[in-house]
């Protein structure tokens, strides 16, 4: 049978671990003239084997003169009796010799990997930091706190540490999740007087990966349950890396025994990529997506679309389709012009904080020079903290350098968008004046 000749061939060449834990388990769905289908577990399982023994596949197929039939990788629809070890019962497939731990993990992307990540000056202390998590080293300490605003890489990072512990370590007891999915699962252990299996999960994992904490703002159960594992996970040494919006201090309405911890270990801040790590990203990206763009459409894309890197893979997919649907060979500078329309707005490109600030001041008929003074009177204190919420919404500059342009650090630029975005929920006069003012600033700078 061919695919019993294929993995003789392939125990020849890989670890009898490797043979066990990833090929073992493929199990043949079709086979046929000019067709291999193989069936894995789940995605993550068809992804892996695919990104990293494919090569060794394709190679077995070689050698059997079977250089014509197509290889292909699938999901089971479900678990037949011969994909399930014996005596396991119904349910999720327990890898060949790992052992029964209790694991939940997001879904995860193939892509997401530490291979796929650009690092630039932004982000490379996040980098080094989790990949220090990722192999148990250590020297930067068991604890990461990455803050950064949205699409610029703290999922990137948390899925490529679960994906190296995963395929290096596949027994230790790694828990991903997000804030809300706790507190989801922490109300439903309380309605179902199931709490003892909640705290036995989470006090006795390997590595805890928890993403959003700044929405357990204002969640006080959930934060004690945290500080309660945290205390017992900080003191085994376990592995932790949080992700947020905000730094710990920032965050509203958590509580001192929370803060404290989870201010305990390294705190790092992912900024905008720069010009150059953009062009890098954006090659990346094309690059997996076989679309073919000269420098000079790099470099436009990269100087437009400057902050949120999900923008960059809608970008691309638009072109990819675009090219699709016109039948061309490869976009031009119109093309991507019509495109990058659609994802971002193009006062983004040419805005300023300093404009933004200078604007405001003429507004509320202060000067700049006032809004760069230490007076904390409200007639300046209120706009400047409106100009540097505008700043944040309207120019993707980091946090720092909204900062300088009014004499300040990063920090009370956090605080101003914080208290401006509390005041638009709370009062309509604010969101109307706020709203006035964006409007102002479209057409000022259109």
């Amino acid at each position: 049978m061919p695919w019993e000749m294929i993995k003789e061939n392939l125990a020849a060449v890989l670890p009898e671990s490797t043979m066990s834990l990833w090929i073992q388990p493929l199990r043949i769905r079709q086979v046929s003239e000019g067709l291999l289908e193989l069936v894995a577990p789940d995605r993550f399982f068809c992804s892996w084997v695919q990104e990293n023994f494919y090569t060794e596949l394709r190679n077995s197929l070689d050698a059997l003169d079977m250089r014509d039939t197509e290889l292909r990788l699938a999901v089971a629809d479900d678990f037949s009796p011969t994909m399930r070890p014996s005596g396991q019962k119904e349910g999720q497939l327990r890898l060949p010799s790992v052992p029964r731990v209790k694991q939940s993990m997001r879904p995860l992307h193939p892509r997401f990997t530490f291979a796929e990540f650009m690092v630039g000056e932004s982000n490379i202390m996040a980098k080094t930091a989790c990949e220090g998590i990722a192999n148990d080293d250590p020297s930067l300490g068991r604890c990461l706190f990455i803050e950064s605003g949205a699409g610029l890489g703290k999922s990137h990072l948390t899925h490529a540490v679960a994906h190296k512990i995963m395929a290096e370590s596949p027994s230790t007891r790694l828990q991903y999740l997000t804030a809300q999915q706790l507190t989801a699962e922490m109300v439903k252990s309380i309605r179902s007087n199931s709490m003892e299996d909640f705290k036995e999960k989470y006090h006795n994992c390997d590595v805890l990966l928890m993403e959003d904490v700044h929405t357990l703002s204002g969640r006080l159960k959930t934060q004690e349950e945290l500080s309660a594992a945290l205390d017992i996970l900080i003191g085994q040494e376990k592995r932790i890396i949080f992700t947020s919006k905000f730094c710990p201090r920032n965050i509203p309405k958590i509580e001192p025994e929370l803060l404290s911890r989870l201010s305990g270990g390294l705190i790092t801040t992912i900024n905008p990529p720069d010009l150059q790590t953009r062009k890098r990203i954006i090659k990346n990206k094309s690059d997996n997506h076989t679309l073919q763009l000269d420098e000079e459409l790099i470099c436009f894309l990269a100087e437009n679309i400057r902050g949120d890197i999900r923008q960059v893979e809608s970008a691309v997919i638009g072109l990819k389709a675009k090219m699709g649907l016109s039948g061309r060979d490869r976009p031009d500078l119109d093309m991507i012009k019509e495109v990058i329309s659609n994802i971002i707005d193009t006062t983004d490109a040419v805005i300023s904080t300093e404009a933004i600030r200078d604007f405001i001041a003429k507004q509320f008929k202060v000067s700049p020079d006032e809004l760069k003074s230490k007076c904390r009177k409200r007639e300046v204190a209120f706009p400047r903290q409106v100009a540097m919420y505008l700043a944040r919404k309207f120019t993707d500059q980091a946090l720092a350098e909204i900062g300088r342009a009014f004499n300040r650090d990063h920090s009370t630029v956090v605080h101003s968008v914080k208290v401006i975005t509390d005041s638009i929920n709370r009062s309509t006069s604010v969101r109307g004046q706020v709203d006035l003012l964006t409007s102002k600033i479209r057409k000022q700078f259109s």
